[in-house]
């Protein structure tokens, strides 16, 4: 807080108006420099006006500019606002749409801003920069500014394929691809716009074990993408395993033990 803001012992009138002005137009978090638009209202010192209702507890700073009511908790919300073209992803996601029971302790926002990692109300935010090429498959949640982006469920698991740490346990990964209800065209699109043929040859093969022919023109479109070169079907495991010449891929975690993690129950 800045040593020149006036902290007063009790509401004034502009910092009542404020928080009434609040009310009437429904705004549960703002950034201050679209407030008075918003409002349609100015005020002298709105920096005062701010320190104040955040002193008394009305409000919460939820980074430089950027408030909310100090009763409003939605964490998916806020992390999203406060992040440019961002959507709640990774292993939060994974969470959200039932895909694992083991609940993420950061929240993980997908973004093309490049933003450090911060804390919103006691709960850990990750920020995972990613190009624009990358910002695709998000879908709305909630209702008016209750609302916030999610990745959708291809694109999630696309996502922590991609960038496993993110994505928690690898088995839980392997459970969720393949409880997943998946759809073909979708696949298809996401993994054209991401070009990492490692992923899709993961997720080619793993459709193929899991989906058979429920996804047969994501399976047949995957084997188009193909290369000469091995991939591990576990990223972040050791360089051993079978070689499966059809998909180009490396076996770090047995056959068996993959149809094991699909069926484990945490």
């Amino acid at each position: 807080m800045a040593d020149s803001v006036y902290i007063s012992k009790n509401l004034d009138a502009n910092q009542l108006q404020f928080m009434k002005l609040l009310e009437a137009h429904e705004l549960l978090y703002f950034n201050m420099q679209a407030i008075e638009e918003q409002l349609n209202q100015k005020f002298e010192n709105l920096n005062e006006i701010l320190e104040n209702l955040v002193d008394k507890e009305l409000l919460v700073r939820i980074e430089r500019g950027v408030y909310a009511l100090s009763n409003y908790t939605n964490i998916n919300v806020l992390a999203t606002f406060i992040a440019k073209n961002s959507a709640i992803a990774y292993w939060s996601a994974l969470h959200y749409h039932g895909l694992t029971e083991r609940f993420p302790n950061t929240v993980f926002v997908k973004t093309t801003q490049r933003k450090r990692s911060t804390e919103i109300l006691g709960t850990s935010i990750k920020f995972v920069t990613v190009k624009e090429y990358k910002n695709k498959g998000t879908i709305q949640e909630g209702y008016g500014d209750n609302s916030f982006a999610i990745t959708d469920i291809e694109m999630t698991l696309i996502d922590c394929f991609d960038q496993t740490r993110y994505a928690g346990d690898f088995a839980d990964l392997i459970k969720a691809f393949a409880t997943a209800n998946l759809t073909n065209n979708k696949l298809i699109e996401y993994t054209k716009a991401y070009n990492n043929i490692a992923v899709t040859k993961r997720l080619g093969f793993l459709a193929e074990v899991f989906h058979g022919n429920r996804l047969n023109s994501f399976i047949n479109y995957a084997k188009t993408q193909v290369n000469k070169k091995y991939s591990l079907i576990d990223a972040g495991g050791l360089q051993q395993g079978e070689f499966v010449s059809d998909w180009k891929l490396r076996m770090n975690v047995d056959y068996n033990d993959l149809l094991q993690m699909a069926q484990n129950d945490y």
